[in-house]
């Protein structure tokens, strides 16, 4: 172990190549760093001695200074990583290729990562080449150094226990990797379906809070027949619950792993019992049904259940989008738009016009939908450009993913709770349009016909009156039906409280 005296190398820069400074894992570049030297295949590095990861993370962070956000970003790919590690020395253990003694102490190195600890030591950031072994590597030496703590040793005095042949025992980067990132992958659209399935709720619950309030509904941006703007709220949530239910549906396919493959699916290196005991102690850690897929060639191979995944999620983001694009078309004015709906007031919303407010809650989660569009497409080329038994371009696949699932998540979640819940109807403004809307023409074409109704219509449009003044006048309807037949049960199509109607004869047209 040597004392520097100058500063400390940097292993970061910015997203435009500036060197930067990382509280917390950078030291100040003005003060001496204790350093360790770690060696392999390449030669020798210094590497900072209170450090857990070693070389092979240092040289990564030389090598890739791509991105900022590092692993440490994503805790659920930390967690998972650590949960195959402890399977992997439990299989080990078990079979007889790692001790007692080692596997006590990486077994819990690897739960105290599980349970939190040690994040922050996952600096390396997780856009990298090389197809995840790097952070397979980080992993590794993050796992031994605190076993060899626990041991009573010094970090980096691997002669005692090995990041690559004890904690990556029966394990190659090609297996561990895909199945640490479903498993993060998992965790996360766990996560993001519980917010989905909170978001759907706060929709029902404005359905039922808007159930008798009639409006006019539209198409093409145009006047339709009426309905309720409970039924809108409603079915807002009915198309939410489908996207639920097909995002569940990814689930048992991510679950599909394929340790014991290790390097191309041929399983070198592992003892034949070894795939089964780690996918049992996986299953047992995670608390999810895992299954060995049966051709472990192809399993290593494929990305396909990526490229699932990602297309879910569009699709859930897309028709999210479009229920933003509609909050705030409802919103819009508030006196020159529509003004149906009022969101709640988050933030001033000019610098020019006093009193603006924007609808920034729907705006943002806008955003958040074109990010998750952009990242399907890289995820897409990305599946696409692997080459015989492995795809190199699992990092991005992974990094756009998670990425995507953590931003719909937080989406989700700050409509329901900056938005949804505290969305109020423009009660007054709605029974003014239904009022004065022609729409409500539709539902007397059963009993003047569509060419009489057309005509009342373009008289009503033109400023002759109502259309239920106009029926009434003309003599075509009696009041009484009329009521009975534009009541707000029967133009929404609520089941009626108005009785059976019966239908009298069309008069003849002149």
């Amino acid at each position: 172990m040597v004392r520097t005296t100058g500063p400390a190398p940097s292993f970061t820069t910015s997203d435009d190549g500036v060197p930067i400074y990382r509280p917390g894992i950078d030291k100040d570049p003005g003060a001496p760093r204790v350093m360790r030297t770690e060696s392999d295949s390449l030669g020798e590095m210094p590497v900072p001695a209170d450090a857990y990861w070693g070389i092979h993370t240092a040289r990564a962070l030389e090598n890739f200074p791509i991105t900022r956000r590092a692993l440490s970003n994503h805790p659920n790919l930390v967690i998972a990583l650590a949960m195959v590690k402890q399977a992997a020395a439990r299989a080990n253990r078990d079979i007889g290729v790692l001790s007692d003694e080692k596997y006590a102490v990486i077994d819990q190195a690897c739960q105290e990562i599980i349970d939190g600890e040690l994040h922050e030591q996952f600096v390396l950031g997780v856009l990298q080449g090389g197809a995840g072994t790097s952070t397979n590597m980080c992993a590794n030496e993050i796992i031994a150094n605190r076993a060899l703590e626990l041991l009573g040793h010094e970090k980096g005095q691997y002669e005692h226990l090995s990041p690559l042949d004890d904690v990556n025992r029966s394990q190659s980067t090609n297996d561990v990797y895909p199945t640490a990132i479903k498993l993060a992958m998992v965790f996360s659209l766990a996560r993001l379906l519980d917010e989905h399935r909170l978001l759907i709720e706060s929709f029902r619950a404005k359905g039922r809070e808007f159930a008798e309030i009639l409006k006019v509904g539209r198409t093409q941006l145009q006047d339709a027949v009426p309905m309720t703007l409970g039924q809108e709220f409603r079915g807002f949530a009915t198309t939410l619950q489908e996207d639920v239910d097909r995002l569940s549906e990814v689930i048992p396919w991510l679950n599909e792993i394929n340790l014991g493959a290790t390097a191309i699916g041929t399983g070198i290196t592992a003892d034949p019992r070894y795939a089964e005991l780690v996918r049992r102690y996986l299953t047992e850690i995670s608390g999810y049904e895992m299954v060995t897929a049966p051709d472990l060639i192809e399993a290593t191979s494929d990305t396909g259940i990526f490229m699932t995944l990602s297309g879910t999620l569009k699709r859930a983001a897309v028709k999210l989008s479009k229920i933003c694009n509609d909050l705030r078309l409802l919103s819009s004015g508030p006196q020159a738009g529509l003004g149906e709906i009022n969101l709640p007031a988050r933030q001033a919303g000019s610098s020019i016009m006093p009193g603006k407010v924007n609808p920034v809650i729907p705006e943002v989660v806008n955003q958040v939908a074109f990010s998750i569009i952009g990242a399907d497409a890289t995820v897409t080329a990305a599946a696409e450009a692997g080459q015989l038994q492995l795809n190199a371009f699992e990092p991005v696949i992974t990094s756009s993913i998670m990425q995507s699932l953590a931003w719909m998540t937080n989406g989700c979640r700050t409509l329901r709770l900056n938005c949804v819940d505290g969305i109020t109807a423009n009660t007054a403004r709605l029974e003014q349009m239904v009022e004065s809307s022609v729409g409500v023409v539709t539902a007397l074409t059963p009993y003047i016909g569509y060419k009489q109704a057309a005509a009342l219509a373009y008289e009503a449009l033109a400023g002759g009156g109502s259309v239920r003044e106009l029926v009434i006048g003309r003599g075509l309807m009696e009041a009484e039906l009329v009521q009975k037949v534009l009541s707000p049960e029967r133009l929404s199509g609520v089941v009626p409280a108005t009785g059976a109607i019966v239908l009298p004869m069309v008069p003849p047209e002149n």
